[in-house]
């Protein structure tokens, strides 16, 4: 900070001087400044004033040049005050002057920074626009543009096929270009991004550490690790293997893909932690209802937590119910680490207060947060009220969760579930009926399974899957086996009040089941490495279903694991890794 300070002086003592034998006049010197200003704020974040300086100096100036203005604009956009960047470049255009690569590049950057808040229509249509520009003014053939265009429409929620038919019209495509449209496909469509990772390699680009980061990403969200460990090897023939991003980026994906220890492996192995590593190995713990190592290994942390730290430890104690630990830990943040909470701890103690069954502690905390709940607050609240069966705080939860996130089914489906499991069927119907007038969908249940190089979904009931009937004979038969050792269906989660065969076979169908059922199937043609089956869901695995998994992994002698919306559960021997607590 003294370091700083001494910046900041000499930076005025040499602005004095140019004051003094009237060099402020000169356009360079003053363009000079105006950089040297906004860099230097960005660099030191509590001096602010730098920033007022920089822009009093710009608008004082008689003569400007686009050099001017691109200073100005990229010195908004380096102090974070992204709106006045965009703002700014709005009336430069308007008032008739040009722009360049430079320009182009700065505004983007900061529309990047604009999307995370805002109406996204907005903030799309102001990428169009810049589309346009750059198309009008020939900028769009060059590579570092096409580039920063990609990452915005991505940023805002563009068409990714469009996205990528503007990469495939870049005349120069180069490994950054390569590497942005894999970021842009990495969270939509993981699979997709890993293929162009494949494509890049048959045409002769070299990955960067960069590129191997955003492959690792999209691995994440595969069912089974197969594809990390391919990238991994890739890592170490290219000599990454130390990159500490890198090491954060593997440790993710073979958790995130069921493999706590090769995520262990890979953190014991690092020569450089950061605290994302930390972090990291923390969540992965979390991730898999491993809590007691997630404490453990906090308490060896050998640097200072952030926010970040706390929000995977808060998570791994209301996996688990630790609620006095977890109590415990929320007031040591600000009581011991000088960190105050945020919207997500408050949501991670909303969840670990409802998970335990204390609705009324979780309201009260909700009532005395001194920030307005989000909808992840009223969705974890209206959660728990459905294990619970408490009807009167669901609707408040389920209203409050509606008018934040109206397109989100979620609201509706929880108390159609509410009421349907106390068999107020004609109160479920209602809510039924209001979600089809509000034109909102449910998310379909998916599960997905790898066998041998293919992975294979399946909806609920195995709609659209060519082996449906063989799946659900055997599914059947394996459902009779599982009823001579104890499995009872859940058949109070049914959802319509319909006769109890046909209950049964509601819940007969979950897309789960048909997974498990198949890999078996498969088991002779596709045998599974370690004798475990990896299962991925899109969402929460039912009660029913849970007991499912647990007296198959008994009966069939297997290790299956299942990875939901919320965590991993790891069955074996007729017994789950999170003890019937999720």
């Amino acid at each position: 900070m003294c370091l700083l300070y001494d910046i900041i002086c000499g930076m005025m003592q040499v602005h004095a001087v140019a004051l003094k034998i009237a060099l402020d006049a000169s356009l360079y010197v003053a363009n000079a400044l105006i950089t040297m200003y906004s860099k230097c704020s960005a660099f030191g974040g509590c001096y602010d004033h730098t920033v007022d300086d920089a822009w009093i100096l710009f608008k004082s100036m008689k003569f400007k040049n686009l050099i001017s203005w691109n200073s100005m604009i990229a010195g908004f956009q380096f102090r974070g005050l992204a709106g006045q960047a965009v703002w700014l470049f709005t009336h430069m255009y308007s008032s008739g002057i040009g722009f360049d690569r430079a320009t182009l590049l700065s505004v983007f950057s900061s529309l990047n920074e604009c999307s995370t808040f805002g109406d996204i229509n907005i903030h799309l249509r102001s990428c169009f626009q810049l589309h346009c520009l750059a198309i009008k003014s020939a900028l769009c053939s060059e590579v570092e543009v096409i580039t920063a265009l990609l990452k915005s429409y991505a940023n805002v929620g563009g068409d990714i096929a469009d996205c990528y038919r503007l990469f495939l019209e870049t005349s120069q495509q180069d490994i950054v270009s390569w590497t942005a449209i894999m970021t842009v496909f990495a969270e939509r469509d993981p699979e997709q991004a890993f293929l162009l990772f494949c494509q890049l390699h048959r045409e002769s680009f070299v990955p960067d550490w960069h590129t191997f980061s955003i492959a690792l990403k999209a691995c994440a969200y595969f069912v089974t690790e197969k594809h990390a460990l391919a990238v991994h090897s890739q890592v170490i023939k290219r000599g990454f293997q130390e990159d500490t991003v890198l090491c954060n980026a593997l440790l993710h994906a073979y958790a995130r893909c069921g493999s706590l220890s090769l995520s262990e492996q890979v953190f014991e192995e690092m020569k450089f932690r950061d605290l994302v590593s930390w972090n990291s190995m923390i969540k992965s713990y979390a991730l898999h209802g491993q809590t007691k190592d997630a404490l453990k290994l906090f308490q060896q942390i050998n640097m200072h937590p952030d926010a970040t730290t706390f929000v995977a430890l808060l998570s791994a104690c209301s996996h688990v119910g630790l609620v006095d630990q977890g109590v415990k830990i929320f007031n040591s943040m600000s009581d011991d680490h000088g960190i105050v909470p945020q919207l997500d701890h408050y949501a991670c103690m909303v969840d670990l207060y409802g998970r335990a069954g204390k609705l009324s502690e979780a309201e009260d905390l909700i009532r005395k947060m001194p920030m307005k709940p989000d909808s992840v607050i009223w969705s974890s609240l209206l959660g728990s009220c459905r294990k619970y069966g408490e009807t009167h705080l669901a609707k408040l939860a389920a209203n409050k969760f509606t008018e934040l996130a109206p397109n989100n089914s979620l609201g509706y489906v929880q108390m159609s579930n509410i009421y349907s499991s106390g068999g107020s069927f004609a109160e479920a119907s209602l809510v039924r009926k209001e979600m089809r007038d509000s034109k909102v969908r449910k998310e379909p249940g998916l599960s997905w399974v790898q066998i041998g190089m293919r992975v294979h979904e399946f909806a609920s009931g195995g709609q659209h899957h060519p082996q449906r009937v063989a799946i659900l004979n055997r599914l059947e038969i394996l459902v009779g086996q599982l009823k001579e050792i104890g499995y009872a269906p859940e058949i109070n989660l049914a959802l319509y009040d319909t006769e109890m065969e046909h209950k049964e076979n509601q819940l007969l169908h979950h897309s789960e089941k048909m997974a498990l059922v198949f890999a078996i199937m498969n088991e002779e043609k596709f045998p599974f490495v370690g004798n475990v089956v990896k299962i991925m869901k899109n969402i929460r695995i039912c009660v029913d279903c849970h007991n499912f998994m647990k007296l198959a992994s008994y009966l069939l002698q297997k290790e299956i694991t299942v990875r939901d919306s919320n965590r991993f559960h790891h069955f074996k021997y007729g017994a789950c890794s999170c003890n019937d607590y999720w």
